[in-house]
């Protein structure tokens, strides 16, 4: 199983119950085709570098998952599929990748403690 990040942007007309049932979506369908997920940040509303659909801001979301090759094309027609998101990336990470993510997780988790 291969290491990857999805990183989607939701529409910003939608409330925030909303968006939670739109990330609970792809959460469960990683889950149900047995992917294993690693890590998750919400970003939140964020102004995006050009209009998507003239639409100036979005709200991120990322998903760090561990999960076989051919589960991430159906996962990415699940996201061509859903109306309330406008842009999504995957990318595979590398050794080198997967451990910075370790170590900038724990350097967070660290400074969380110390305050």
């Amino acid at each position: 199983m291969n290491q990857y990040e999805t990183v989607f942007i939701i529409t910003p007309v939608l409330s925030d119950d909303q968006i939670k049932e739109a990330v609970k979506k792809f959460q469960d369908y990683l889950k149900d085709n047995g992917a294993e997920i690693v890590h998750e940040e919400h970003w939140g509303m964020r102004k995006l570098a050009y209009p998507i659909q003239k639409k100036s801001t979005g709200f991120y979301h990322l998903i760090e998952y561990k999960a076989s090759g051919e589960l991430i094309s159906d996962f990415e027609i699940e996201f061509k599929r859903d109306e309330r998101v406008m842009r999504f990336l995957t990318v595979k990470l590398d050794k080198h990748a997967v451990a910075y993510n370790e170590k900038k997780r724990k350097k967070a988790k660290e400074q969380a403690a110390e305050i």
